[in-house]
């Protein structure tokens, strides 16, 4: 039994001359954007991409085909088809097909996942309340607080999706309700501070910015032209750097160690080790550190300082452990001043992200002697201690206020809510769902600062 789905016999339909070449238009508004940016044919676009992915994107551009007017008599496609073949249909794909002909394309949140069974989902742009959408292949991957662009449509009182659904990540979904909003108004700014609604026939014309945007995101990681750049605290981009300082023939690692103990900025681990310290004065974020492209790379001390780097004594060497070319400059002059001819000019070895990471990864790895409890009891500590911290702290995607203060307005409180909802999402993209990331409790965080009746 075919199942009400199933468009077999409509697609085939959309064979017929009459209908093609204006299908192939609606296609070129899709992929047309990316396939120019990239100087790609649309078969190149699907190899790129991989999986499946090509039929995705085919079925978005068809789900869109199908709900338009063709002029110049209004013609609309899946009308012509029940109107010619509808006889050979059931009467739940016929109702499909009048309910994807009808549907329009969003952006939307999801929450409250059940998987296999159902999720909420909330209209970034057109909003009103969440719904719930029954669903059970998608619930399986989708994380709470992820963006997706798709169709909702209603079959047997249920709201369903249709098979084109596009996951967003944050920064790609913000530059989508951007570029919805300044479609819907062409020519005219929107007043400050005001996000004025989209009315559903200007938005179902969107649809193929939902592709195309998708794309222009996706494509440069798929065809390696971008990857996500690491940044440490200062806002500088990870480059790991070793300094090397060989000791003097007459110089004894005791005095060394004596001369390292008057910088104040170290702290000693035992006696070969110090890490080397922050000022303990909070830093304010650059401003854009926070996109969805740029990682943030920070390891702090139990009282919060920041560790900007670590130094150690071994094999006739004072060794020093950074993860960025001004940190090495700033950590080099600082021991030159203190050590003196103690030590000869350094040597510098220098790694990028790629050259660890195609280090070899057969060599022996330590075993795991704490309980996978004790370790999430662990990260969790340090989870607390790093966001209690950043309540007090300047947040670029909060205009750069802290939590506390944007707590304290309605549109601050509309920011903290997206931010919040980003941390937590981003905290749920773990491999292992068992993860002491995916498993971080972030509840606290909304009771601290009054808005846990915005999280919906």
């Amino acid at each position: 039994m075919r199942s009400p789905r199933d468009l077999t016999s409509l697609i085939k339909f959309l064979a017929r001359d009459d209908w093609k070449s204006r299908f192939e238009e609606v296609l070129g508004e899709h992929f047309g954007p990316a396939m120019r940016a990239f100087a790609l044919e649309y078969e190149e676009v699907g190899a790129a991409l991989g999986g499946d992915w090509d039929m995705t994107l085919w079925g978005v551009a068809f789900e869109d085909f199908l709900g338009r007017q063709v002029p110049p008599d209004g013609r609309n496609f899946g009308d012509e088809y029940l109107r010619r073949r509808g006889w050979n249909e059931s009467t739940p794909t016929k109702a499909y097909i009048r309910g994807l002909r009808n549907s329009i394309m969003s952006l939307y949140e999801v929450s409250a996942i059940v998987p296999g069974e159902s999720f909420l989902a909330r209209d970034l742009v057109r909003g009103g309340d969440p719904v719930s959408v029954s669903e059970r292949n998608a619930t399986r991957s989708l994380k709470e607080w992820d963006r997706i662009a798709a169709r909702i449509l209603e079959q047997d009182r249920k709201r369903i999706l249709s098979g084109g659904l596009l996951p967003f990540p944050f920064d790609a979904s913000e530059r989508l309700l951007a570029d919805l909003r300044k479609s819907a108004r062409p020519g005219r700014a929107a007043p400050p501070g005001k996000k004025s609604p989209i009315a559903e026939d200007a938005l179902r014309k969107m649809a193929p910015l939902f592709t195309s945007t998708w794309l222009l995101d996706v494509l440069p990681r798929a065809l390696g032209l971008a990857r996500p750049t690491l940044h440490n605290s200062d806002g500088d981009e990870v480059v790991f750097h070793e300094v090397r300082f060989p000791l003097a023939p007459t110089t004894a690692p005791a005095e060394v160690a004596r001369c390292l103990a008057a910088i104040s900025s170290l702290n000693r681990e035992n006696d070969t080790f110090w890490n080397w310290l922050a000022d303990p004065s909070p830093q304010k974020p650059k401003a854009g550190d926070d996109g969805e492209n740029v990682l943030a790379w920070n390891v702090t001390m139990d009282d919060g300082r920041t560790v900007l780097g670590n130094v150690e004594i071994k094999e006739n060497a004072l060794v020093v452990s950074v993860n960025s070319a001004a940190r090495a400059e700033r950590v080099t002059a600082l021991l030159r001043a203190a050590l003196g001819r103690l030590v000869a000019a350094p040597l510098t070895e220098i790694q990028s992200i790629e050259q660890v990471m195609a280090e070899p990864k057969d060599r022996p790895r330590p075993p795991a002697d704490i309980p996978v409890e004790i370790q999430a009891k662990l990260v969790h500590a340090a989870l607390d201690r790093q966001y209690r911290a950043l309540l007090d702290q300047p947040i670029p995607m909060l205009g750069n206020r802290t939590p506390r203060a944007a707590a304290r307005t309605a549109s601050g409180r509309e920011k903290l809510v997206i931010w919040l909802k980003h941390l937590e999402n981003r905290s749920r993209q773990q491999p292992d769902a068992n993860d002491p990331m995916a498993i971080y409790d972030f509840a606290w965080l909304w009771q601290e600062l009054k808005v846990t009746d915005l999280r919906r």
